[in-house]
């Protein structure tokens, strides 16, 4: 079975994630949205459409944040997956920790405990063309 397929976005603590975040928009161009983060979107081309609405995000959090609990890391990783009840009922019977799951209108969302500790996002992005 198919597991992880890429990279979904790298989360992380900030002391103050306001200017991390212009450092980055003015030294490395990104684009730093209203929410304070960055959407890297897969684009299409003229001989091929994403499947999925797919991205990887750039996101600093205020390092106070109880996103990332039970894990005390300064940083969560996601990944994507193309089926993550497939993906999670396989990471049950091998003994991993799943915390949570849910589905939001940008997909369905499962957390995992890795071994050493840290809260682990995996993300089944939506259909292209769904809204």
């Amino acid at each position: 079975m198919e597991r992880v397929i890429g990279l979904g976005g790298i989360f992380f603590k900030s002391n103050d994630p306001e200017k991390l975040a212009a450092g980055y928009r003015k030294h490395l161009g990104l684009n730093v949205e209203d929410w304070g983060g960055v959407t890297f979107q897969e684009g299409a081309t003229a001989d091929r459409q994403p499947k999925r609405k797919s991205y990887i995000l750039w996101s600093p959090f205020a390092h106070d944040t109880d996103y990332f609990q039970p894990s005390e890391k300064p940083y969560m990783i996601n990944f994507r997956v193309h089926d993550l009840a497939a993906v999670l009922a396989e990471l049950r019977r091998e003994g991993v920790e799943v915390i949570d799951e849910k589905m939001e209108e940008s997909g369905k969302f499962g957390w995992i405990m890795d071994p050493e500790g840290t809260r682990i996002e995996l993300w089944e992005p939506p259909l292209a063309g769904t809204e």
